[in-house]
């Protein structure tokens, strides 16, 4: 009986690590999961609460989300664990919404310090070390206070939102049958619902405060965590109606990007002059590129669209999708930031802190012969090549002009 028991044991462990390994978005699966999952009946995390198996919900989040000894991207994990960090060792994970360890990782600028949590959204996680913004204690353009901040914030990790089978949003009545978020998620029929994207937040979602006004509309390819070195990810991200990105993020940051608070234009149509731009745009110095092999996923854009049938058959890994924006499709937040963090301040998906992203064919990092001087130290901010290369998503630094400019030229063009 001892040896069935242990085989039990055993067969269960198996199933349990193949279930880690290769089912990257089955314990959500669209909707509520297995409540053992993230609660424990009788042994909860001492000092947390709701029964959680982590200290607090995004603790709990990282049980899974986060995992020590990763030495490449890794399925669903949005956090290098702090024993896989070191000096000139960049965060592993590429998922489109960033890694969270590049909150971890604090750069020396001459005499000053580019701190670790200017690089994200700063979520409260005891257990994996993660700590409130100590700058900005309430969102930037907002009143969401830090100390509060969340995966939860963002995410409803019960998952009660659904888009049912006539495109229409609901929160209850018909079943979600999976997930809504990827390229080969079903479509649901008659009578079914699947899940909003990413578990996200929605109208009905009460995370701290009920904020969320509008709908969230993407679709992932199912591979999603992977080096962009030879090919992009492209996430087809689309918006119609209110139901747009600008809107959904300003549910915390209202004030970022509204008319009487000027920054850069958002949910706007991009119009013929930007979109001939971003058609055109191959690199610093060179416009000879076609619309439709333009896309970078670098700068983003929301398709005028909410049609979810047109976007499933945009979201690739193999590049056989490269088409850039029409007029009418439009510029948004994830355009030019990442949901998570990334390598560079403010979460920006490139830099934009020094002129060049490259200097004679290499990163401007500090192991650059060419970045030298008494500004060299504002030039690579303290950052090898190597770690400017896992910033970019492993792109070399031939994928850009020798001397590459900031890429918001991708549109602007003024390089």
């Amino acid at each position: 009986m001892k040896a069935v028991r242990l085989s039990l044991v055993i067969m269960a462990t198996a199933l349990l690590t193949i279930g880690l390994g290769g089912m990257a978005y089955a314990f959500h699966s669209g909707g509520v999961a297995e409540c053992e999952g993230c609660h424990s009946m009788h042994a909860p995390k001492t000092g947390g609460s709701n029964l959680l198996v982590g200290t607090d919900a995004s603790s709990t989040c990282l049980t899974c989300h986060e995992h020590a000894g990763d030495t490449a991207p890794s399925s669903y994990h949005v956090s290098t664990a702090q024993a896989d960090l070191g000096a000139g060792k960049a965060p592993i994970q590429r998922s489109p919404g960033g890694d969270f360890g590049w909150l971890r990782k604090d750069y020396p600028v001459g005499t000053e310090t580019e701190l670790g949590e200017t690089h994200g959204h700063n979520v409260v996680a005891i257990d994996a070390g993660y700590a409130a913004d100590s700058t900005n204690t309430v969102a930037p353009g907002g009143t969401f206070l830090s100390s509060q901040l969340g995966c939860a914030s963002c995410h409803d990790p019960h998952g009660q939102g659904r888009r049912l089978s006539d495109g229409s949003y609901a929160t209850t009545g018909a079943p979600i049958i999976g997930s809504g978020s990827y390229d080969n998620s079903p479509t649901p029929g008659a009578g079914e619902a699947v899940g909003i994207y990413r578990l996200l937040g929605t109208p009905a979602y009460k995370a701290m405060a009920n904020v969320f006004t509008t709908y969230p509309i993407a679709i992932a390819p199912s591979t999603y965590n992977r080096t962009e070195a030879t090919t992009q990810t492209r996430v087809a991200y689309g918006a119609t109606g209110i139901n747009t990105w600008g809107n959904w993020c300003a549910s915390c940051h209202p004030g970022m990007h509204s008319s009487g608070n000027y920054v850069h234009p958002v949910d706007e149509s991009l119009g013929s002059d930007i979109a001939d731009n971003y058609g055109k745009y191959v690199k610093s110095g060179d416009l000879t590129g076609s619309p439709s092999t333009a896309f970078l996923s670098l700068v983003s854009f929301a398709e005028n669209t909410g049609d979810f049938s047109v976007l499933k058959t945009h979201a690739k890994i193999d590049d056989s999708v490269l088409n850039g924006p029409s007029s009418s499709d439009k510029v948004m937040c994830l355009s030019c930031h990442r949901a998570h963090a990334s390598g560079f301040v403010n979460m920006l998906r490139f830099d934009n802190g020094y002129e060049f992203t490259t200097k004679g064919g290499q990163y401007v990092g500090s192991d650059n012969p060419l970045v030298t001087g008494s500004r060299a130290p504002q030039q690579h901010r303290g950052r090898t090549n190597a770690e400017w290369q896992a910033a970019y998503y492993d792109r070399p630094a031939s994928k850009f002009a020798t001397y590459q400019r900031v890429l918001c030229n991708k549109c602007h063009a003024k390089d």
